[in-house]
């Protein structure tokens, strides 16, 4: 499996595997991609962790309607997700993250 961090409010568009665009029919299913129940907080944002299968090289992710209209006067399109990450460096990024509300509470 392959992780990504997403922003609370953007979605996922298109899919690429190996041979390109990803394709339902030759696949005979859509690609496996779940939201996880964690998340972390960067920069006062809510980023999601999302796991995908082995075979998703790319991912376009773009803002909602409603992200849309928020930044009204803003130029937001969609982003493509290159780099997906693996189980260690999400663990690493989510542990990161939890280490100031570990000293707080401690």
């Amino acid at each position: 499996m392959k992780y990504f961090f997403l922003s609370d409010g953007w979605t996922i568009g298109r899919v690429w595997e190996l041979s390109g665009l990803w394709s339902d029919s030759a696949w005979r299913r859509k690609p496996y991609i779940e939201q996880m129940k964690l998340f972390i907080w960067e920069n006062g944002e809510k980023l999601c962790l999302y796991r995908v299968e082995e075979a998703v090289l790319m991912l376009e992710v773009k803002p909602t309607e409603r992200i849309q209209l928020e930044a009204e006067g803003k130029n937001i399109g969609q982003v493509v997700l290159k780099r997906l990450i693996t189980a260690d460096q999400a663990i690493e990024r989510l542990c990161v993250e939890a280490e100031p509300a570990l000293q707080v509470g401690g």
